[in-house]
Parts: structure tokens; C-alpha cells; sequence
């Protein structure tokens, strides 16, 4: 009954991404606010379900102003750890953080010490309920929508999903916003 509420909650979440019109320009959010969120839920996470429990840690860069919808930036971002940690054996080193690049543009990415994927598997990964390892599936608890959760914000917000993971090396993953959705902070 439980897998059956987070799957339905996921199929919705869906829906009213597609559903809605993209987020204004309006709210401007602190990177590092975001970030301090999804990390202190993936430490909650790892405490509970790996034993030893993984490094996290945060990759402190300088911190700016992202321009979109907080729920879906944290439901993207919040997706994308949980992923790293569930999929990453115990004791791994999972690394988060906001980056600024030189054309303006931000980007949210989660570096794992995981298993990796093979590359035949990246160009699907943000298909809804594509699998790597089906028998994984009732393992990790996941529904198969969270990357597809993650693209659909990304779109919303102007930008995309970048995977990069080799096997046996673990995986980056990573969500690139237009500079139209950042700007810096004034020290």
C-alpha cells in the first residue's frame, strides 16, 4: 500500500508539471539555502537505510541566486541525492553542490563513489520507469519516475539533465540553468 501511495504521488507530481505553465521569473532563491536542504535530508536517509552510513558532502562554492519554483527545485535536487545515496553502497562518498559558470549559467550536481552505469543505459535514464536493474527496483524503494521528475523541472526552468557515469567510477548528475534563472549575489 505504501509503494502504491508513492508511486500514485510521483504519477501526479508528473502530470502537474506537464500540466502547468513553466515558473516566472519572480522568486529568486538562495543556492546554498537549497543545497543546506537536500543535504540535511540525504544525511536523515543514509543514517537509515546504509550501514556504515555514507560520507555527504557539500561542495562550497559561491553561492548565488537561482530564479524558479522552490518546491520543484528541491523536489529535483532532492531527488537526484536520494538516488546517490540508495544506489551508492555504504560508506560511499556522495558530493553536492552548486556550481557558476563563466556564461552565466548555474548548475546542482551529485558526484557518487557508486557502482556507475553503462553507457548503453544513459540516453534512458529520465524515461519513466526505466530500470538499469529491474531486480533492484523493490530494493531501493523507488517508483522509476524520480528522473523523470528531475528532467521535467530542469525543462521547466529552461535548462537539462546531464548524466556522466562510467562504470565501476561512479556517476555525476547534473541540472544546468540558464543565466536567465541566476545571478550573483552582491557580497
Amino acid at each position: 500500500a505504501q509503494r502504491m501511495q508513492v508511486l500514485v504521488s510521483d504519477l501526479l507530481t508528473l502530470s502537474r508539471l506537464e500540466g502547468s505553465p513553466a515558473p516566472g521569473q519572480g522568486d529568486w532563491i538562495d543556492s546554498d539555502e537549497l543545497l543546506q536542504h537536500v543535504l540535511q535530508e540525504a544525511r536523515g536517509l543514509t543514517q537509515t537505510i546504509a550501514q556504515p552510513p555514507h560520507v555527504i558532502e557539500a561542495e562550497s562554492g559561491r553561492a548565488f541566486w537561482v530564479s524558479g519554483a522552490k518546491t520543484e527545485l528541491l523536489s529535483a535536487m532532492s531527488n537526484l541525492l536520494s538516488n546517490a545515496v540508495r544506489y551508492t553502497p555504504g560508506g560511499g562518498r556522495i558530493r553536492a553542490g552548486w556550481r557558476l559558470h563563466a556564461d552565466g549559467s548555474g548548475e546542482f550536481f551529485v558526484t557518487d563513489s557508486g557502482p556507475g552505469i553503462a553507457a548503453e543505459h544513459l540516453p534512458r535514464l529520465t524515461e519513466r520507469f526505466y530500470r538499469v536493474d529491474r531486480s533492484r527496483s523493490r530494493e531501493t524503494g523507488g517508483t522509476g519516475l524520480g528522473l523523470a521528475i528531475v528532467k521535467h523541472v530542469a525543462q521547466r526552468h529552461g535548462g537539462r539533465v546531464d548524466i556522466q557515469s562510467e562504470l565501476g567510477q561512479g556517476s555525476t548528475f547534473s541540472i544546468s540553468l540558464p543565466a536567465s534563472r541566476v545571478r550573483r549575489q552582491v557580497a
